[in-house]
C-alpha cells in the first residue's frame, strides 16, 4: 500500500546512493525499499549518482517501482580524494537535512545507512525535530575504520569526539541493524546503558544473476590467455580498508612460478597502487571496474577469490562481495581479523582459509597450500553455493527486514 493520506505514517529510507546506482550500498538499499513498498508507504532520500553511475543526472523527484524518491543536490567531487569527499558529505548533509525537515512527519519511521558516516547525524537531527523515529543500519563503523586505516590515532581528540557524537546518535535511535555478529558484539559495548535493540541482518548474494560457471569456459580468462593458470581474483572496492599490499607482495614472490596469476577488478583509493603493480609484474592483471551485470562472468574467472581487510577492522566492516563470491561457488582466501564475521562465515561453511592481515609470509603459504590441494577446491565451491542459497539469499534478508518493521504502517 502506497497511499499518502494525511493520516498514514511513512517508512523512509535514507542513503547517499540509491537507484540508478548499482554499487553495493545503492543496490542493497534499493532492494530493501522496493521490497518493503508493497506493505509500507515507502519513500527515499538520497543523493545524485556519484559512483558507478557518475555523470547520470537523475530526477530530483520521481516514483520508481512504488517508491517515491527525493534526490538531494550536492557537490560531486572525486570521492577518492579525502578533502573532496568531506566537501561532498557536507553539501549532501545540508541538502538532505532540509529535505528531511520538510518531508518528515510525526509518526514516520526512517531507516538510515551509515554511508557516508555523516548521514545518520543529519537524519537524526531532522527526525528528532519532526518527531520521527529512526533505525540505524550499520554497514561500516567509525571511528574504528579510521583508526584501522591509519587516518586517526585511537587516542586522538578526533576519536574521542566521534565517540561522543556517536553516543548521542545511538541514544536517540529506536533500534540498530548490523551486518555481522562481530559488529553486534562491538555495538552492544558501545551502546551500554541505552538498552537499544540490535539485530543482525547480513547482506545477501545476488542469486538471480550469479551462479557457478566452469572456469574452462570463462571468456574473460580466455581473452587474457590465463585460463590454464591458477588464478586468484580480487574483485571489489580497492579502498583504504583493503590490505592489497600483502597480495601484491605475495605476487612478487611468485614471479618465478608462472602457473600463478593475480586478477584485480574494481576501483578505489588504492587503485593507482594496483595499476602500478600490474605494469611491473607480469603475473598481475588489472581490469578496472566492471558493471554489476557482468558479475557472473568475472566472479567465475578464478580458482580462488581473495578478500582482504586491514588489521583492526573486527566489528567495523563486512565485505558484502563475500556473498556474491559464495553464489559463484568459489573458495575464499581472506585476510581478516580472527573471529570477524568474514572469518566466521568461512569457518562455518568450510569454504576456504583466512589469515591475519599484514603478513605476506602467511598469505603466500596459504596460496601454496590451496594450490597443492586443488582437488579440495571444487567441494569448497559446492559448499559456498549451497550456503548462498540456504542462508544468504535476498528473500531471507528481506524477510528479516519485514520482521523489523512489522506490517504496514498505519
Amino acid at each position: 500500500m502506497n497511499g499518502d493520506s494525511n493520516n498514514s505514517a511513512r517508512l523512509w529510507v535514507a542513503s547517499e546512493v540509491y537507484y540508478p546506482e548499482e554499487v553495493s550500498t545503492g543496490y542493497y538499499l534499493t532492494s530493501i525499499a522496493e521490497r518493503l513498498a508493497p506493505d509500507h508507504n515507502t519513500k527515499v532520500i538520497c543523493g545524485q549518482p556519484n559512483y558507478g553511475a557518475r555523470g547520470t543526472k537523475a530526477p530530483k523527484h520521481e516514483i520508481h517501482k512504488g517508491v517515491e524518491i527525493f534526490r538531494a543536490s550536492s557537490t560531486l567531487l572525486d570521492k577518492n580524494v579525502i578533502p573532496f569527499r568531506v566537501i561532498n558529505m557536507l553539501t549532501l548533509g545540508i541538502s538532505v537535512f532540509f529535505i528531511a525537515l520538510r518531508q518528515f512527519r510525526k509518526g514516520d519511521r526512517v531507516l538510515v545507512v551509515t554511508t557516508p558516516p555523516s548521514l545518520p547525524f543529519t537524519i537524526a537531527l531532522a527526525a528528532l525535530i519532526r518527531g520521527t523515529g529512526y533505525t540505524l543500519l550499520l554497514h561500516d563503523c567509525y571511528p574504528e575504520l579510521l583508526v584501522a586505516t591509519g587516518k586517526l590515532n585511537k587516542n586522538s581528540i578526533g576519536v574521542r569526539l566521534i565517540n561522543f557524537f556517536n553516543r548521542w546518535l545511538y541514544k536517540h535511535a529506536e533500534k540498530m541493524i548490523v551486518v555481522g555478529r562481530d559488529m553486534r558484539e562491538m555495538m552492544l559495548k558501545k551502546t551500554a546503558g541505552f538498552d537499544i535493540p540490535i539485530s543482525t541482518i547480513p547482506n545477501w548474494a545476488d542469486l538471480e544473476t550469479i551462479h557457478p560457471c566452469p572456469k574452462s569456459k570463462n571468456a574473460l580468462l580466455k581473452s587474457f590467455g590465463i585460463e590454464d593458470k591458477f588464478v586468484l581474483l580480487y574483485a571489489g572496492n580497492i579502498g583504504h580498508p583493503s590490505d592489497v599490499e600483502s597480495i601484491i607482495e605475495a605476487a612478487e614472490r611468485l614471479l618465478d612460478r608462472p602457473e600463478f596469476h593475480f586478477l584485480f577488478i574494481g576501483s578505489g583509493a588504492k587503485k593507482q597502487f594496483i595499476e602500478n603493480a600490474a605494469r611491473r609484474l607480469r603475473n598481475v592483471t588489472y581490469l578496472g571496474t566492471r558493471p554489476r551485470s557482468q558479475q557472473v562472468e568475472f566472479l567465475n574467472a578464478c580458482d580462488v577469490a581473495l578478500i582482504s581487510l586491514v588489521s583492526g577492522t573486527w566489528g567495523a566492516a563486512m565485505p558484502c562481495r563475500t556473498y556474491n563470491i559464495l553464489a559463484a561457488g568459489k573458495p575464499i582466501l581472506a585476510l581478516t581479523d580472527e573471529a570477524s564475521e568474514l572469518a566466521l562465515v568461512i569457518d562455518e561453511e568450510d569454504v576456504g582459509r583466512h589469515i591475519v592481515p599484514g603478513d605476506p609470509d602467511k598469505l603466500l603459504a596459504a596460496i601454496l597450500e590451496m594450490y597443492e590441494n586443488k582437488d579440495a577446491l571444487s567441494a569448497m565451491g559446492d559448499r559456498a553455493y549451497t550456503a548462498a542459497k540456504q542462508k544468504y539469499s535476498r528473500s531471507t534478508a528481506i524477510d528479516k527486514y519485514r520482521a523489523e518493521f512489522g506490517g504496514a504502517l498505519q
